[in-house]
């Protein structure tokens, strides 16, 4: 029998990879693509519209748009991979620690998490961040610690399940250490939907980055980042509407893109959760 050609058999997933992998193209060879420099400012161009020189328009320091949307996708990309890789091994790590030794160390980390989630998120991270003063760093600490709990209450509840089963304990019967009960039989079993999880969530976290920049607790300028060209721009919303068009189209499309290439992993990895 032919084995069937995995990105055939999976064409969602095909889809949005190759868009996701033309995104990150996009990140990468920001410095070949974009036609000039993002901070370059030329007063006499301020708020310019859309023209062959400056195909989206220009920003009120006359900066190219379309430049600064395209090195926006680094910027964006980048701390939003740092996001999902911090908030996913903070997490994964207390839950496995909480769920596996239990007793007073369960305790005390799963009050916390239930701390964190008793109150909105988005408003305790612009909290957070507000303490913390507002650049890229402190959002992503401020994102991290309002959404780490997530990922520990689901990764306990997996480590409580899988050390019930028999191959666990019979480890701890032969002696083995607890790392490597840890590493061996529990992380590998939990691995992929943890993994699933955090596909999932890109789109989220990439929306939320720009949210605290848009407010003002993110980005700082002259940085180019999307969330914070938003924020620019809505005070010359009527008067030059590009400014926020094209940020606010960007943002849309990845965040798309991302939750759907999310979604097509997980039908893939967990069929189970398939409709």
């Amino acid at each position: 029998m032919k084995k069937k050609n995995f990105f055939l058999e999976h064409k969602q997933f095909t889809i949005f990879f190759i868009l996701a992998l033309a995104i990150a193209g996009v990140a990468i060879f920001a410095p070949w693509i974009a036609p000039k420099d993002p901070l370059e400012a030329v007063m006499t161009d301020s708020l310019k519209a859309p023209c062959k020189e400056y195909p989206l328009g220009a920003d009120k320091l006359g900066r190219d748009l379309l430049s600064r949307v395209i090195y926006g996708t680094r910027t964006s990309l980048v701390y939003t991979l740092i996001l999902v890789a911090t908030i996913f091994v903070t997490g994964t790590v207390l839950g496995i620690i909480a769920g596996y030794f239990g007793g007073w160390i369960d305790q005390v980390i799963m009050r916390v998490a239930d701390m964190m989630i008793s109150f909105p998120g988005m408003i305790l991270a612009i909290a957070i961040a507000g303490m913390l003063g507002a650049s890229l760093r402190n959002g992503v600490i401020a994102i991290t610690a309002v959404s780490w709990p997530k990922y520990a209450r689901l990764a306990r509840s997996m480590v409580l399940k899988l050390k019930r089963n028999l191959y666990v304990e019979a480890a701890v019967v032969n002696g083995t250490s607890t790392a490597k009960i840890l590493w061996r039989h529990i992380l590998p079993n939990m691995l992929t939907t943890m993994t699933v999880t955090a596909a999932a969530d890109m789109g989220t976290m990439m929306l939320e980055l720009a949210s605290l920049s848009f407010l003002g607790f993110g980005a700082v300028a002259p940085t180019p980042e999307w969330g914070l060209m938003l924020n620019e721009g809505r005070t010359y919303m009527a008067k030059a509407p590009w400014l926020m068009i094209a940020p606010g189209i960007a943002i849309v499309i990845v965040v798309v893109v991302f939750n759907m290439l999310g979604d097509s992993i997980r039908d893939i990895l967990d069929p189970r959760q398939e409709n």
